[in-house]
């Protein structure tokens, strides 16, 4: 399955549902370390991003098995604190393990991690925050020494609202004497969905979704089973796919909260949403127009992750929509794909600057980084011919069944 073979031309209509949030199973999975007990994730996605999470907790010395969907975690057996260089590279979630190892074994060893080449992507609030609860950590050759046998809660204060370094400060506190509080914490809903995950293990966590979280250390911690929230990305990617192609589409199992700042843009651009407690519904003519400024931000502000998936919807929209990017400096890489397909994007440093043209022209494109290579779908969907994406490997870290998805609400989709 070396390309992506997508013929464009047809509307998308019918009814799927969303699959779990890849930005939440990952801490999730380091998070049962912490229990030392056993823990079913509930329909877990298969994920090359999963997958790699899942050769970390075996070298860690966990048994890792799948149950048909669910993925069942025993991690009574850790005998390990490291984790060697080939996996800690596969991904830049990897290093979210760090917390949760220090936590449980006093001690944790790595290199720094991988993932896509979107830019300096430091992984410094993690050491400070890790630092400030008292571990001490030594960087020499690319890797990190890690001893934390006396952790201690403290006040975390992050001068960005970085995920990551909340993930982290929040499973290490699980492990620490006393209270922690996290300020300027980030508040995605995957955050909260740890909390959740925790709370089950017996964890004392609270305030997730806002800016500050506080965690009461040293409670004991069991296993549990849990279902992690639907992927806002992976609705937005839909959703943006649907509107570009004027189609009609129902997703199943999305909280329409998570999503509000691309269903906000897409109902600017001409598209029709409905929406319930658990479902999105969103209709198009395909007509799409040009819509105000799109800033990424942290959240509740428009997702960085979602930047390419919009831009690819309106690349034969009506008008002009400016983007700025302001989380990572290298999040345009797939905009040269994009002209060769007849786009009109300008690019000055952060600003993109996006006119509408008449038609797109398929032809051979390559996934550049994981939301980049969504983008790349959605711009084939709309195209006039055959749009052929290489590198899919990009793709299978963040997506399950998006092309059988697809294909099931009538894309002209396959491998080849």
């Amino acid at each position: 399955m070396s390309l992506i073979t997508v013929e464009g031309g047809r509307r998308l209509c019918g009814e799927i549902a969303v699959q779990s949030a890849k930005n939440s199973v990952l801490p999730i999975l380091a998070a049962t370390i912490l229990s030392g007990d056993v823990c079913v994730i509930r329909a877990c996605p298969r994920l090359r991003d999963v997958e790699t999470a899942t050769e970390i907790l075996h070298y860690l010395g966990c048994d890792v098995h799948w149950e048909a969907d669910d993925l069942v975690v025993d991690t009574a057996t850790v005998d390990r604190c490291d984790i060697p260089e080939n996996l800690m590279r596969q991904m830049r979630s990897s290093v979210i393990f760090l917390g949760a190892i220090l936590a449980r074994c006093g001690r944790a060893d790595m290199s720094y991690p991988g993932g896509c080449e979107l830019g300096p992507r430091p992984i410094d609030l993690h050491l400070a925050a890790l630092r400030t609860l008292g571990a001490e950590i030594e960087e020499c050759g690319g890797c990190l020494y890690c001893q934390g046998t006396h952790l201690r809660g403290r006040e975390i204060v992050l001068s960005i609202p970085s995920v990551g370094a909340t993930e982290n400060a929040i499973l290490a506190a699980c492990g620490a004497e006393g209270t922690t509080t996290i300020t300027n914490a980030a508040r995605e809903p995957e955050i909260c969905d740890l909390q959740d995950f925790l709370r089950k293990m017996g964890a004392r966590v609270n305030g997730a979704g806002s800016s500050t979280v506080t965690v009461e250390g040293g409670a004991r911690m069991h296993g549990c089973e849990h279902r992690c929230i639907a992927d806002r990305i992976a609705a937005s990617t839909y959703l943006a796919a649907a509107a570009a192609t004027g189609g009609e589409i129902c997703l199943r199992e999305v909280n329409y909260r998570h999503v509000s700042t691309v269903t906000t843009a897409l109902a600017q651009a001409g598209c029709r949403l409905r929406s319930e407690e658990r479902m999105i519904c969103l209709s198009s003519s395909g007509a799409l127009r040009g819509i105000s400024p799109v800033r990424t931000s942290p959240y509740p502000g428009f997702p960085t992750d979602a930047q390419a998936i919009l831009m690819a919807a309106l690349l034969r929209s009506h008008g002009t929509t400016v983007f700025v990017e302001n989380i990572f400096e290298n999040r345009y890489r797939h905009v040269p794909e994009f002209l060769r397909m007849g786009a009109d994007v300008r690019l000055e440093g952060r600003v993109a600057v996006l006119c509408g043209v008449e038609k797109l022209c398929g032809t051979g494109v390559r996934a550049t980084d994981l939301r980049g290579g969504a983008a790349l779908v959605i711009a084939g969907l709309q195209a006039d011919g055959i749009t052929r994406i290489g590198d899919i490997y990009h793709i299978h870290r963040g997506y399950t069944r998006l092309v059988e998805n697809l294909a099931q609400l009538g894309a002209n989709i396959r491998y080849e």
